[in-house]
């Protein structure tokens, strides 16, 4: 049985079809998906990006910001939607902490690992932010890293897709989805499911990744729960 996940958000998910900000209808359904999880027992981190304010390689392109601010400026969008989780976790009566790779304590608290652990031993969800701490590992990495560090069982990563494709489904027709592959196949095809360092990192430390849609209503309760539904996975 499981009963401590990570969960991966994109920034970009809680845009909607703005590409931009933050839709309270988007975060409102994410947080009762989430609420589900916890009324099952089940603990629960998670990780969002950043994508839908700023990232870093894009901020940087042109010269005139540096990567490592652009990447700094992208840690700074996380913690955004952070807050934003949190209090539509609040809203439907769900304890949550937020801890920050960076320190910003008027905020959030500041990223411990045996204080996380506590919190989800309480019921807290935990929402993890400012992604490393460090320029140039992306939001994939610090889900991995976190997930690796709280003991995880299992890495979900919550896209707008239903699995793992041999290549973009919306670019490419005949794109294949794959239901498992190796860890090894993901590096060598080049399979983006989350980028190298994620999953070599889940690799090293037999980290299953599961890719679903998370707008399917209630998928991730059935995944974690029964391992079924629809998604893909990357185990050994």
């Amino acid at each position: 049985m499981i009963k401590r996940v990570l969960i991966k958000f994109s920034g970009e998910a809680l845009a909607g079809e703005s590409g931009f900000g933050i839709e309270s209808e988007i975060l409102n359904y994410i947080a009762l998906e989430i609420k589900t999880l916890v009324d099952n027992g089940i603990e629960v981190g998670i990780v969002i990006g950043g994508g839908n304010f700023v990232r870093g390689v894009n901020a940087s392109k042109g010269g005139i910001i540096r990567r490592t601010s652009g990447d700094h400026m992208g840690m700074l969008a996380t913690v955004i939607n952070g807050i934003a989780m949190q209090e539509a976790l609040e809203y439907h009566g769900i304890d949550v902490r937020v801890q920050s790779a960076l320190e910003i304590k008027e905020v959030c608290e500041s990223y411990i690992n045996r204080r996380a652990i506590r919190h989800l031993e309480k019921g807290r969800v935990v929402v993890f932010v400012a992604g490393t701490g460090n320029p140039f590992f992306t939001t994939d990495t610090a889900a991995t890293l976190r997930a690796v560090e709280i003991d995880a069982q299992i890495i979900i990563k919550a896209t707008k897709v239903n699995g793992i494709y041999d290549k973009d489904p919306a670019k490419f027709s005949d794109a294949v989805r794959l239901e498992k592959i190796s860890y090894e196949q993901a590096l060598r095809d080049n399979i983006k499911v989350m980028d190298d360092t994620a999953i070599a990192l889940a690799k090293d430390n037999s980290l299953p990744i599961m890719v679903c849609n998370m707008f399917e209503r209630g998928n991730l309760l059935n995944i974690i729960k029964n391992q079924s539904g629809t998604y893909s996975i990357v185990s050994n």
